[in-house]
C-alpha cells in the first residue's frame, strides 16, 4: 500500500539578509515519518484555489504548533501577550481546516493546531492563560526538556482519544501559554487538565478530526504517543 501524504502547516522564519524559511519542527515529520506517512510542507502564501488543489493530492494534514493566532480571527481585542501573529498563517490553516471538515479528509492538530481548529469552527481563546484563567497551571515550560512531563490529563471514556490512549490519566508536556476558551460547535471536548482547560477534543462523525493541546511529537518514546500517530496515518490510509 503506498504511504499517505500528509501536509505540515509551516511557520514562515524572517532572517535578516537573507530570503525567510517556511518549516517546522523536525518530531513532527519524524512522527509522520515514524508511523508510515510521507510529510510535505505547506506554505503560507498559496491561494484558496491552490489550497483547494493541494488537498486533491494529501491524505491528510497535521496542524503543527507554532506561534499565536491574531486573536482578531476570533473577535478578540489585541491583546500585549500575543507572540508574533503571521495573517497568512492564520488564513491558510483556518481555510484548510474548514475543507477537511468539508470534504471529511482525516486531520490532525497539535497546540496550536489544536487552537486554530476550534477557532476555524467557530470557537475562541485563552490569549494568556496566567492572567485569564484562574488557577492556571502556568503551562508554558520551555526553559524545561521539551518531554518534561508537566501535569496529568483526564481522558474522557468512550472518545476516539480513549480508544488510541491508555486507561486512565495520561501524562503530558506543556509548551503553550494560550488555550481554548469556549469550544466551537460540533465538537466535544474529549480531555481536560487538572485546572480545566480543554486538552483535547474531536469531531464527532468525521474518519479522524482530533486536535491535542499538548506535543506528542516530542514524547515518541511513549508507546502511546506514538499511536496518536498510527492512528492518524491509518486513518489516512483508508
Amino acid at each position: 500500500m503506498p504511504k499517505p501524504l500528509i501536509g505540515l502547516t509551516t511557520t514562515c522564519t524572517p532572517r535578516r539578509a537573507h530570503p525567510a524559511i517556511y518549516g517546522t519542527n523536525r518530531p513532527y515529520a519524524e512522527a509522520v515519518l515514524q508511523a508510515g506517512g510521507l510529510p510535505v510542507l505547506i506554505p503560507n502564501d498559496p491561494s484558496d484555489n491552490d489550497l483547494d488543489l493541494l488537498l486533491t493530492r494529501l491524505d491528510g494534514v497535521l496542524f503543527t504548533g507554532g506561534y499565536d493566532i491574531d486573536p482578531a480571527c476570533y473577535g478578540h481585542p489585541p491583546h500585549p501577550e500575543i507572540e508574533k501573529p503571521d495573517a497568512e498563517r492564520d488564513r491558510v490553516e483556518i481555510y484548510l481546516v474548514r475543507a477537511m471538515v468539508q470534504s471529511s479528509r482525516p486531520f490532525f492538530g497539535i497546540c496550536r493546531g489544536c487552537q486554530v481548529i476550534n477557532v476555524a469552527l467557530g470557537g475562541n481563546l485563552y490569549e494568556h492563560l496566567p492572567e485569564q484563567l484562574p488557577g492556571n497551571l502556568h503551562l508554558e515550560n520551555h526553559a524545561k526538556p521539551r518531554d518534561h512531563l508537566a501535569h496529568a490529563i483526564h481522558v474522557q471514556p468512550g472518545s476516539r482519544l480513549a480508544a488510541i490512549l491508555p486507561a486512565g490519566e495520561s501524562w503530558v508536556n506543556s509548551l503553550h501559554h494560550q488555550g481554548v476558551r469556549d469550544i466551537a460547535s460540533g465538537l466535544r471536548v474529549t480531555a481536560t487538565a487538572p485546572d480545566g482547560l480543554v486538552e483535547a477534543f474531536e469531531l464527532p462523525g468525521h474518519p479522524f478530526a482530533l486536535a491535542v493541546q499538548w506535543h506528542p511529537e516530542e514524547l515518541q518514546a511513549q508507546e502511546s504517543m506514538r499511536s496518536l500517530f498510527g492512528a492518524f496515518i491509518q486513518a489516512c490510509q483508508g
